[in-house]
């Protein structure tokens, strides 16, 4: 998958959740927003879906050196990392590819705080 650095793992959800949280700590990152996506199709749509979490990673250093370079860039942030119980309840844990996302922006003076925010990100997935 071009757009996402993903693994899965044979761990439980919420030992996989807890891993990626330290280790995007580890790599400098926040969480900043969490969505429960199984809780918000219950409640929205009442049907039930997977376990399923959307963390939004930031790294408040980079993403200000970006807003500072367009302001529009607010729209591209924070990091998504998403994580899945699968149906044999391996998770597959995933992280946006940053060089991607930022290539729609067209300028190429991002490529190298993009490439250190997909270092820090292939890290912290890594290390789970």
């Amino acid at each position: 998958m071009k757009y996402a650095f993903q693994r899965q793992l044979n761990l439980s959800f919420d030992e996989v959740d807890s891993k990626i949280r330290d280790t995007l700590k580890k790599q400098g990152f926040g969480i900043i927003s969490e969505i429960d996506i199984q809780s918000a199709m219950k409640e929205k749509l009442g049907v039930d879906f997977r376990r399923y979490r959307i963390l939004g990673a930031c790294h408040p250093p980079t993403a200000y050196q970006a807003l500072t370079e367009e302001l529009e860039i607010g729209l591209l942030l924070p990091c998504n990392i998403t994580l899945w119980e699968n149906d044999d309840h391996s998770v597959t844990l995933s992280a946006i590819n940053a060089k991607e996302m930022l290539s729609v922006t067209g300028r190429d003076d991002l490529d190298e705080l993009a490439s250190q925010v997909n270092t820090w990100l292939q890290n912290a997935i890594d290390d789970v």
